[in-house]
């Protein structure tokens, strides 16, 4: 798992494939140009390279970026390939994600919106 990440308070991916010769600068860059999010902001921006079997994690923390790099021995990460968009995801689908699952799991139950309470 990537370090102790209680504190962020959203985490997002960028489906598709990033280069992973960026370092935090282009990592920045694709963050605030591409989307029009702010890298300073309390947030994990998770990315992955067309292997599939390593991703990079930029996380600004309080007087610095830090930058989380994780290499499967063994295996991929099942990353959607849809096209290249940032994506909000849960904690729950981070964990899926870091255990080799995929974010959509079938059987899992999805949290409940307000429109739907209101049934």
């Amino acid at each position: 798992m990537l370090g102790e990440l209680s504190g962020i308070a959203k985490i997002y991916i960028v489906t598709g494939f990033t280069d992973m010769r960026k370092s935090i600068d282009g990592l920045m860059a694709i963050i605030k140009y591409n989307y029009q999010l702010d890298p300073y902001s309390n947030s994990l921006f998770l990315f992955c390279g067309r292997r599939s079997d390593r991703i990079k994690a930029l996380h600004f923390d309080k007087d610095g970026f830090v930058l989380y790099y994780k290499r499967l021995d063994g295996g991929r990460f099942q990353w959607p390939r849809s096209s290249s968009e940032m994506r909000s995801i849960t904690r729950q689908e981070f964990r899926w994600l870091m255990e080799g699952l995929s974010l959509d799991q079938p059987k899992a139950i999805k949290p409940v919106t307000a429109l739907h309470r209101d049934l």
